[in-house]
C-alpha cells in the first residue's frame, strides 16, 4: 500500500506543479486533455483510499457540495485600510510628511490597486492553513474552503527559505471575460446580472458551495508578506520573494526612486489602465524599506507608510427628480437626492449624497436639474454639479423641521449640519443608538438587526439600549416572523453581550464625536465610567488626541439624566463598565514618561511601549518637559533629539533601557 500513498503524493506535486506553470506563470507544458487525465487519477486513487488523501489536495480546488456557514475568526495581525487621495497635490503633501519624519527622500514601491477582495492567508511550515477576508480589520470570515479553489494560489509551498509561520496577503479578483462570460450564462438562465466583476468576486468568495466557487474561476495577486522571521528587508524584496516561492505577483510593479518617478506611475496607469483585462483604481504607494516602515509607524486605522492614490471617478448625467431628508442617530439632518437611474461605473445610480445645505447652496441645486454626479471614494454616489435649470424652478429651500418628529431643528454654530435636537422621542435617533449599539464593533449582538430593532420598537418593547436587556423570550416569539429558535438565539446573544469589555461598552453608548479608537484610548486611561463621567473638560483634553470638541461632548453626555438613568440599567443588567486589566509585571517605572524613537535590534516599537506599560511606565508621543526618557533607537528623528537635548531630557540606548528593565 506505500507505493499508493506514494503515487498520491507524487501526482498531487505534479498537478500543483502545472498548475502553477498554467495560472502563475502562463506557460503550460502539458495538454488539458493530459491534465484532466493526471487529476481523474487522483480522484480515483483519493476515492478507493481516502486515509492516503493530503489536507491540501490540489482536488479540493474543484470544491465541496457541502454547505457551510463561515466562521468568525481574529486575524494574528490587524488588516488595515489605507488612507486614500485623490490629486498629485494630496500626494505630494503625503510625501513631503514622509520626507520630513524620515528627514531623507524615501524609495516608494507603486502597485496597482485591483478593484476585488482582501484576503490574508496563513501558511505554517509551508502548509496552506487558513484563508480569512478582512472583516472588520481585526476579525475577519473563515473562507478556506472557497479559496482554496482559486488555482493560481499554492496550497503547499516547499521552498527551504519559506518562513514557517507567515501570512500572505492578495487581493482576490474576476477578470472581465470571465465577469461577461457569467454574465451571458445568467442572461440565458433569466438570473439577476452581476452589476460588476468587484461584486461578482465578493459575492463568489461568500458562496456557502465550494464547488459553486470553482466554477468563478476567481484569481488573485499578492501583494504583501507579513510574519516574525521575513527574509526580508524592503516591500520590494518581499514581493520578489514572494514571486519566487510560487504566489502570483502582478508584473507591473515598478521600484521609483523619487516622486517624479512616482507620478509618471501613476500618469501610465490612468491612461492603460482601460487595456488590463481586470479592473483597477488606482495605485498603491508603499516605503520600500521596513525600516522606514517601521520609523513612520500607524495611525488607528491606516499605516503612515502608505497611501492609495485613487483615479478620477467617473460622473454621469441625470436628472434630479426629488430629495429626501434623513435623520441619523445623532440626530444629524442629511439630505439625500432623488434621480432618474443612470448607469455609473458599474451599477444602476437612483440616490446621491447632497451632504448639508451649504452644499445644496454652493451648488445651486434644484429639483429638475440635470446634475453630474460621481462616486469618487464614497459607497453613496454625490452630485458635484449642475448642468441646467429646469425652467422656472426655485432654489431649494432646507427644511426646517424634523421630517420624523417634527420639532424644529437646530445648527450649532461652527457645524456644518442641521440637526434634531428631540434625541428621546425621535424614532430614527431612537432605533439608530439601537443599531449602533448592537453592530459588530460594539456589544455585538448577532441575532438582531435592523428589522428586528424596528420590530421590537413598534412593538413598544425596546426604546433604549438597556430595555434590551429586559427581554424574554415569551415576548419575543409572539412577534410577527419571530420563532421559537430564533428568540432562543437573539435572548442567548444578548446574554453574551454581557462579556464584552469596557472599551467596547463604551464605544456602544454612542457617544458623539467618540470611535472605536478613542473609546479604547479613554478606557484606557480612566479605567472606569466612574471617572469618565466625573473628568473636567481640562482632564479629558489631556488625554492624547482628544480636543475640546470631544472633551465637550463627552461632558455633555454624562450631564444628561437620561443617559446616566440608561448606564445605571445597563450596569444593573450586568455589563463591563471597569477596565479588567492583567496585572502588571513590575511597577519599576510607575510615575515614569517614555518617548520611542528609531528602530531597535531586540523589539519592536510596540514591544517596547507594552514592556514599558507592563512595568507601570507612560508613553508619550512626542518629547516635552514632563519626557523623562527618551530611548533612543536607530535611525531616530533629529528633532526628537534635538528637543530633548534642550529641555534636559535623558536619553538612553536600547541597552540602558534593558540594564534598567532587569535592575
Amino acid at each position: 500500500m506505500e507505493t499508493i500513498k506514494e503515487r498520491i503524493k507524487q501526482l498531487c506535486d505534479i498537478i500543483e506543479q502545472h498548475n502553477f506553470l498554467y495560472y502563475v506563470k502562463n506557460q503550460p507544458e502539458i495538454s488539458d486533455f493530459e491534465f484532466d487525465l493526471l487529476m481523474n487519477e487522483l480522484i480515483k486513487l483519493e476515492g478507493q483510499y481516502p486515509e492516503y488523501k493530503l489536507p491540501n489536495s490540489p482536488t479540493s480546488r474543484v470544491g465541496s457540495d457541502i454547505n457551510n456557514e463561515f466562521a468568525s475568526v481574529p486575524h494574528d495581525y490587524p488588516m488595515l485600510s489605507l488612507g486614500n487621495t485623490y490629486s498629485e497635490g494630496e500626494l505630494r503633501d503625503f510625501h513631503n510628511r514622509v520626507k520630513k519624519e524620515l528627514e531623507l527622500e524615501p524609495e516608494y514601491v507603486c502597485e496597482l490597486k485591483f478593484d476585488g477582495i482582501s484576503i490574508s492567508i496563513k501558511y505554517i511550515n509551508g502548509d496552506f492553513v487558513r484563508a480569512v477576508t478582512r472583516g472588520d480589520g481585526t476579525r475577519g470570515d473563515d473562507v478556506s474552503n472557497n479559496v482554496k479553489t482559486i488555482r493560481s494560489i499554492p496550497l503547499k509551498i516547499k521552498d527551504e527559505d519559506f518562513p514557517k509561520d507567515i501570512e500572505v496577503r492578495g487581493e482576490i479578483y474576476m477578470s472581465r471575460d470571465i465577469f461577461n462570460m457569467l454574465n451571458e450564462q445568467r442572461r440565458q438562465a433569466r438570473e439577476q446580472e452581476f452589476a460588476n466583476p468587484r461584486n461578482a468576486a465578493a459575492g463568489s468568495v461568500k458562496l456557502l458551495n465550494s464547488r459553486e466557487v470553482a466554477k468563478r474561476k476567481l484569481d488573485c495577486f499578492f501583494y504583501y508578506a507579513i510574519g516574525d522571521e521575513l527574509p526580508a528587508k524592503t516591500q520590494w524584496e518581499s514581493l520578489i520573494l514572494l514571486r519566487k516561492w510560487g504566489f502570483k505577483v502582478s508584473e507591473n510593479i515598478k521600484l521609483c526612486k523619487n516622486f517624479s518617478e512616482l507620478i509618471e506611475y501613476i500618469n501610465f496607469w490612468d491612461k492603460e489602465r482601460k487595456n488590463l483585462p481586470y479592473d483597477i483604481d488606482g495605485i498603491v504607494i508603499k516605503v520600500n524599506s521596513f525600516k522606514q516602515q517601521e520609523i513612520l509607524g500607524f495611525t488607528a486605522k491606516t499605516p503612515k507608510w502608505a497611501i492609495a492614490y485613487k483615479f478620477k471617478a467617473e460622473q454621469a448625467l441625470t436628472k434630479l427628480l426629488s430629495i429626501d431628508y434623513q435623520v441619523g442617530r445623532t440626530g444629524a439632518v442629511t439630505p439625500v437626492a432623488n434621480l432618474e437611474p443612470v448607469w455609473l461605473g458599474g451599477t444602476i445610480v437612483k440616490r446621491a449624497s447632497l451632504h448639508n445645505a451649504d452644499q445644496i447652496a454652493l451648488l445651486g441645486i434644484r429639483i429638475g436639474d440635470m446634475v453630474y454626479i460621481e462616486k469618487g471614494g464614497e459607497i453613496i454616489p454625490k452630485i458635484v454639479g449642475v448642468e441646467a435649470h429646469e425652467p422656472n424652478s426655485e432654489p431649494t429651500k432646507f427644511i426646517e423641521f424634523c421630517p420624523e418628529c417634527g420639532t424644529k431643528l437646530i445648527r450649532p454654530e461652527g457645524e456644518a449640519r442641521h440637526f434634531c435636537p428631540n434625541t428621546e422621542s425621535c424614532p430614527p435617533q431612537i432605533k439608530g443608538r439601537i443599531e449602533h449599539f448592537i453592530s459588530r464593533k460594539a456589544m455585538n449582538i448577532e441575532s438582531i438587526g435592523e428589522e428586528t430593532v424596528n420590530l421590537l420598537y413598534e412593538a413598544g418593547l425596546v426604546k433604549t439600549p438597556a430595555d434590551l436587556y429586559k427581554l424574554n423570550k415569551e415576548q419575543l416569539v409572539k412577534l410577527e416572523r419571530m420563532a421559537d429558535k430564533s428568540s432562543e438565539n437573539i435572548i442567548n446573544s444578548i446574554e453574551n453581550s454581557k462579556n464584552v469589555p469596557f472599551e467596547r461598552v463604551l464605544y456602544a453608548l454612542g457617544i458623539r464625536y467618540v470611535g472605536e479608537a478613542t473609546a479604547k484610548k479613554i478606557a484606557n486611561i480612566f479605567g472606569n465610567i466612574e471617572k469618565l463621567a466625573s473628568a473636567s473638560k481640562e482632564k479629558l483634553m489631556e488625554v492624547d488626541e482628544i480636543g475640546e470638541r470631544i472633551a465637550e461632548s463627552i461632558i455633555e453626555f454624562f450631564n444628561n439624566k437620561n443617559n446616566l438613568k440608561i448606564i445605571t440599567e445597563l450596569m444593573n443588567a450586568g455589563l463591563k463598565f471597569s477596565l479588567e486589566k492583567a496585572a502588571n509585571l513590575s511597577d519599576k517605572f510607575n510615575g515614569l514618561s517614555f518617548v520611542i524613537s528609531g528602530t531597535f535590534n531586540n523589539f519592536s516599537r510596540d514591544e517596547l511601549k507594552l514592556i514599558i506599560e507592563k512595568n507601570g511606565g507612560k508613553i508619550m508621543s512626542s518629547v516635552s518637559k514632563n519626557t523623562d526618557y527618551l530611548v533612543a533607537g536607530e535611525n531616530m528623528g533629529p528633532a526628537k533629539l534635538e528637543k530633548a537635548n534642550k529641555l534636559g531630557v535623558k536619553i538612553i540606548s536600547e541597552g540602558e533601557f534593558l540594564k534598567m528593565l532587569n535592575e
